[in-house]
């Protein structure tokens, strides 16, 4: 845990700090973001949070003390020495690539992600880690970090939100103990569970229905793929957002090695989800085709094309 120590020293110094989850940010992306701000606001440090996209509003829920802010020029004031930039593999997928040329400040990565690139002047990437709210816990510890109610429902939100309410591969001891001892700190998981899990409207429940009834198999590559399209959304009148459980729960399928759900995104561009349960699949492999990642079992990419082409390209992959 040096980079841990390294990383402590730094922001206990640090002048002003920028707080960057990644884009479309889910819980552990948010929970991030918001433990850490209550982390350096503790310490005295001035701290702002910077997001390309505004965070879905079932999120609300997940506690921070300042204002998420989607405006680039944010990066412009010359008194950001440091950006810490949680849950992006690189910095596309965190939306700042561009912003953060021949920026000053020092960039600390923190991550669990496998196909991390290692881009910060400091990395903290655990991939072994069930999610970047379990590092973040880990460091908290380490360092002696009181981790306050609000953290730890922060943090508890990342954990349960990236491991499936504790259900899927990415589920291993030490994420089931730090689990336990965010709730023994105050973390509230029924109010995580019921707005992340017991959360879905009608709407959103039939936009699952017709995601179902295209389940299609492809036999040879033992892969079971289906589709969302913008049309869906429309005609039910619910936000993207709605179909992002669906990868997950596909993983209840039995006699599958690889399942595949495809979306349209309002830019014109198609989403691909993949997830695995086996052993000897390595999702993240294919997503890497597509300029996409993740982890082994879970990955994902956004290409440009139609839903029929971006099949076509993965079947083939």
């Amino acid at each position: 845990m040096h980079a841990a120590t390294v990383i402590h020293k730094h922001i206990q110094k640090a002048h002003k700090i920028l707080i960057v989850p990644h884009q479309n940010p889910d819980g552990d992306a948010i929970g991030s973001a918001a433990a850490f701000h209550e982390y350096a606001r503790s310490l005295g440090r001035e701290a702002q949070i910077f997001c390309v996209t505004p965070p879905n509003p079932k999120l609300s829920f997940v506690h921070h003390s300042a204002p998420i802010y989607s405006d680039p020029a944010i990066f412009k004031d010359p008194s950001i020495d440091t950006i810490v930039t949680l849950d992006s593999g690189d910095l596309r997928y965190s939306g700042i690539a561009e912003l953060v040329k021949g920026h000053r400040a020092t960039i600390i990565n923190i991550d669990h992600h496998a196909s991390n690139e290692n881009y910060g002047d400091i990395n903290l990437v655990i991939p072994t880690a069930a999610s970047t709210t379990e590092i973040l816990f880990r460091f908290f510890r380490h360092n002696s970090i009181r981790i306050s109610q609000k953290m730890a429902t922060s943090l508890l939100t990342g954990l349960s939100t990236d491991t499936s309410n504790f259900t899927n591969a990415a589920t291993t001891g030490d994420a089931l103990r730090a689990g336990g001892e965010l709730i023994l700190a105050g973390g509230n998981f029924n109010l995580i569970t019921s707005n992340t899990l017991k959360n879905k409207s009608i709407g959103s429940l039939r936009l699952w229905g017709k995601a179902f009834s295209r389940l299609t198999k492809d036999e040879r590559l033992n892969l079971t793929h289906t589709y969302v399209t913008q049309a869906d959304i429309k005609e039910l009148g619910v936000s993207e957002s709605e179909y992002e459980g669906i990868s997950n729960f596909l993983n209840n399928l039995e006699n599958t090695s690889i399942t595949l759900l495809l979306s349209e995104t309002a830019d014109g561009k198609i989403k691909g989800s993949l997830r695995t349960t086996k052993n000897d699949v390595d999702v993240s492999a294919i997503a890497k085709k597509f300029n996409g990642g993740g982890h082994k079992k879970a990955a994902g990419f956004t290409v440009d094309g139609t839903l029929e082409e971006v099949l076509g390209k993965i079947l083939t992959a």
